[in-house]
């Protein structure tokens, strides 16, 4: 989420065949050879009720096997969901048990406290424990600091104010620090933090709530990296945002709310609103979350976080990430001429990005996408080497978190 009202050297994959088994495995899987069915008709949308166990359906080919899941288990190992209030749905809980959901990302109005939240996640602990997929959850929130927390704790101080510090990086390294050690206390193990934007103007739509370090690419870059490396260090994951940057829009331009174009040269989106991210890939950081901006320089027709141009050949190919991308709100008022749920959800794994964020408090939503990505693989429209590579990177993450 971009909102203040809302939201590597790369992860270690496996690299050797073995090495590839091993994370199916975890997943449920058997590692068995089954060779692939062919694609079968997608003129009707798949039927199944969402939180029920069919049949594995036959697995891919090749090194890394989904032999073990169901399609609707792999597709579930993409989507990130929500829920309303302070109760997880028994809805939300079947799917967790079933193995259909990647992980819960939370907000202000599922947090009475951390006793109460710190149980909510052992129920949801619980609940994936009797699931066939054998690695943990992504249990995620947005700890930025400053006037961007979700839970109650450090970091205290904003971006801007560990910015304009005596010791930048000190205070970048104890903020990190500090949210991981937030955040491990009441059991989560991803923050959708640090915000590597690069505001352009005093005041515009990142500056006004302090959530950038600076508005010098060189003062972002290594206290994102300062930040990212202390925070990681607990073993709590990191997410580097807003790719490739929201530091140029204005005051009143929120993605939330809907479509904004970001329109610099491509020098200068590269030479300042991409820089951090360099230092964030060589920190190691383990996600990378996109834009729902346009930019021209990159691709003039689709939000950065359904482009192919941005996420595969700029933030992988000219960046050298090979972590996990997670995409923005998938209800975004930017994506509101871009189709339902779960036409946005198939634009956006078809880009490249691995993790579906289902952010609108309704577990329907993220059915909605899974049912979408079902429906996608079977027809061929999503390509099934790609789907698998990555939900590999997920769970390569997922299975060095606790």
């Amino acid at each position: 989420m971009v909102a203040c009202q809302s939201s590597h050297a790369p992860a270690p994959g496996p690299s050797t065949p073995d090495a590839a088994r091993s994370i199916w495995s975890a997943l449920g899987g058997s590692g068995g050879g089954r060779v692939a069915s062919p694609p079968t008709s997608t003129a009707s949308p798949p039927t199944k009720a969402p939180g029920t166990l069919p049949a594995p359906v036959p697995s891919v080919p090749g090194p890394t096997r989904s032999a073990g899941l169901t399609r609707w288990q792999l597709a579930g190992q993409r989507i990130i969901y929500s829920y309303p209030g302070l109760t997880p749905p028994a809805s939300l809980l079947r799917i967790i048990r079933a193995g259909e959901a990647a992980g819960v990302i939370f907000f202000g109005e599922n947090i009475a406290g951390t006793a109460q939240i710190s149980s909510v996640i052992a129920q949801l602990r619980r609940a994936q424990a009797q699931s066939p997929v054998h690695v943990p959850l992504l249990l995620m929130v947005d700890q930025e600091g400053g006037l961007i927390r979700r839970l109650p704790g450090a970091p205290v101080l904003s971006e801007k104010q560990i910015g304009q510090s005596a010791d930048p990086v000190a205070g970048a390294a104890a903020a990190g620090t500090g949210a991981g050690r937030t955040l491990a206390a009441v059991g989560m193990n991803v923050n959708l933090a640090p915000v590597l934007d690069v505001y352009s103007t005093a005041g515009n739509f990142v500056d006004q709530y302090q959530r950038s370090y600076s508005a010098n690419p060189g003062t972002v870059a290594p206290l994102g990296r300062a930040f990212i490396t202390a925070q990681q260090r607990t073993g709590v994951a990191a997410t580097a945002k807003h790719f490739p940057g929201l530091g140029r829009a204005a005051t009143a331009q929120n993605t939330d709310t809907g479509p904004i174009t970001l329109s610099q040269s491509l020098a200068g989106l590269r030479g300042t609103d991409e820089f951090p991210y360099s230092a964030a890939v060589a920190s190691g950081v383990d996600l990378v979350m996109v834009s729902w901006a346009i930019y021209p320089a990159l691709d003039p027709n689709r939000p950065a976080g359904l482009s192919p141009t941005v996420v595969r050949q700029e933030l992988r190919g000219r960046i050298g990430f090979t972590g996990v991308t997670v995409t923005d709100a998938l209800e975004a008022g930017a994506l509101a001429g871009y189709g339902s749920t779960g036409q946005r959800a198939v634009a956006a794994a078809t880009a490249g990005m691995d993790l579906i964020l289902c952010s609108a408090r309704d577990v329907s939503q993220g059915e909605a996408a899974t049912a979408a990505l079902v429906n996608a693989q079977t027809g061929g429209q999503l390509d099934s080497t790609s789907f698998i590579a990555a939900a590999d990177r997920i769970a390569a993450l997922r299975a060095r978190l606790h």
